[in-house]
């Protein structure tokens, strides 16, 4: 006899609400942003991202045996995305477009220490820990990006993020959301 328990943990996702998983071959263009623009903002977009994660476990009760799977998914939600048409360029969605590619990256580290956590009785407690702890990091490199880019205003600083965020992506490949098949 075993007990499922399943929880999903939510980061800016409203249940019925759209979004866009990442997808290496799928770019974001404007028409992806639907939100209403804040005129009051310094911005001239905003990307709204992040990571879900789906957690289940089964627990028997003959045994300490607790088995657990998880599903992490890096989101972008066009409600609540936007820009100002007037003000932007190819080079302003090249800087949103990383955005939600460090959110990926963020997606696949999470990925990666969810595989090294042990079975213990406290999984849920100790992946909630872990989620939180992959988000901090991620707003952290979110504010890193912006300030060393200038909110892609430094050329030079947006083209080191580039090929920063490229390499990480790499360097955690193995990681990556497996490609859904069609039965």
């Amino acid at each position: 006899m075993y007990k499922i328990l399943g929880i999903l943990c939510i980061f800016l996702l409203v249940q019925e609400e759209e979004t866009i998983t990442w997808e290496k071959t799928q770019k974001l263009h404007w028409g992806n942003f639907k939100d209403e623009p804040d005129y009051d903002s310094d911005a001239v977009a905003i990307t709204a991202s992040g990571i879900t994660y789906g957690f289940r476990s089964k627990t028997y009760s003959n045994s300490d045996k607790i088995e657990y799977s998880t599903n992490v998914i890096a989101q972008f939600y066009p409600n609540q995305s936007w820009y100002l048409r007037d003000r932007v360029n190819d080079t302003v969605l090249g800087h949103e477009q990383l955005h939600f590619d460090i959110t990926e990256l963020h997606a696949r580290k999470l990925r990666k220490r969810f595989k090294n956590v042990k079975s213990t009785k406290n999984i849920q407690q100790e992946l909630s820990k872990i989620y939180d702890q992959v988000n901090k990091e991620l707003q952290e490199m979110q504010n890193a990006y912006d300030n060393g880019s200038d909110y892609s205003r430094d050329y030079e600083g947006q083209i080191k993020w580039q090929k920063f965020i490229a390499s990480e992506l790499k360097k955690y490949s193995q990681y990556k959301q497996p490609t859904k098949q069609n039965d």
